[in-house]
């Protein structure tokens, strides 16, 4: 029973990441974060960061966000395994690719382990 429940959260933090990248790659494919860089630098200049994930809010819409959200925890271990003058690419990429295989492939083994052990 309890593989199962690993196995499902396995299932849905890899598509959490996985949507969450793919959305990420075609905003920066489409040059939408240019446009937004430029209005979030004038937004940090002026207002703390919490303008800026209002902003964010504002362009992606409810259930993009909640991706978002939901991908910022996950990969919330990892990400300061990154620095921030590296690319966007990196920056997303990296901590993305270590926690797909940590929490996807990595639970996913757990589950099948323990499906054995039973």
């Amino acid at each position: 029973m309890f593989e199962r429940i690993l196995r499902a959260v396995a299932i849905l933090v890899s598509a959490v990441i996985i949507v969450s990248f793919g959305l990420f790659a075609i905003d920066e494919l489409n040059g939408a974060s240019q446009r937004n860089e430029a209005k979030l630098a004038q937004d940090l200049e002026a207002n703390p960061p919490p303008a800026a994930e209002r902003q964010r809010e504002k362009d992606h819409g409810a259930l993009r966000e909640a991706i978002d959200d939901a991908n910022d925890v996950v990969v919330s271990p990892f990400a300061g395994i990154v620095s921030n003058g590296d690319s966007r690419w990196a920056q997303r990429g990296i901590p993305a690719l270590l926690a797909f295989v940590v929490f996807g492939f990595g639970l996913g083994f757990l589950a099948r382990f323990m499906h054995g052990r039973v």
